[in-house]
């Protein structure tokens, strides 16, 4: 384990993990929730994450144009990883896909920087079921992207990845539950 690694996973710990009875955005109910949103929306949290995802991307040899996912779970992530990206001869850009179609302005699904025919990789926050990434997946697809994969900060391996897995994509997270002492 890599000094960011486990400084992530302190991290997660720290911030993100809380006890108690949860239902979550699957229907499940949980006695352990992880609020990504708090260690990803953190100064640490996004350098740590940028780094780790950026570098987990190319040992997988995805070179995507652009990260996103579901709003607002995936945001933060996609942020950090492109801005981890800033110096490298290609950048990666990022975007977001929105829940609904915005019905003002230019009436997108997809926000920021996405076109038909990228080559793009799907983020998600915490992957329980796998119904938030593939729902990410369906949008780019639709919309013309290929995708290259999913990568997820956290795998609460409750079977999403299987999921998503099924659905021919590789999936990689850069933390376990059982790295969490959770599972």
């Amino acid at each position: 384990m890599s000094a960011d690694h486990a400084a992530l996973v302190a991290l997660l710990r720290e911030r993100s993990v809380r006890f108690g009875d949860f239902v979550l955005a699957s229907g499940a109910h949980s006695s352990y929730y992880i609020d990504c949103r708090l260690t990803t929306m953190s100064a640490h949290g996004q350098i740590l994450i940028g780094q780790l995802g950026l570098a987990a991307m190319r040992a997988a040899g995805w070179r995507p144009r652009s990260v996103g996912g579901l709003t607002m779970g995936a945001d933060p992530v996609s942020y950090a990883i492109a801005a981890a990206s800033a110096n490298e001869a290609v950048p990666i850009d990022a975007f977001s896909v929105r829940k609904e179609t915005k019905l003002h302005g230019t009436g997108r699904l997809i926000e920021g920087n996405f076109a038909a025919g990228d080559a793009v990789v799907v983020i998600e926050d915490v992957i329980t079921s796998g119904g938030s990434a593939l729902a990410a997946v369906a949008a780019v697809r639709a919309a013309g992207a290929t995708v290259l994969g999913v990568l997820a900060v956290v795998d609460r391996d409750a079977g999403g990845r299987q999921k998503i897995e099924a659905e021919g994509l590789s999936v990689i997270a850069l933390i376990s539950a059982r790295e969490l002492g959770l599972a």
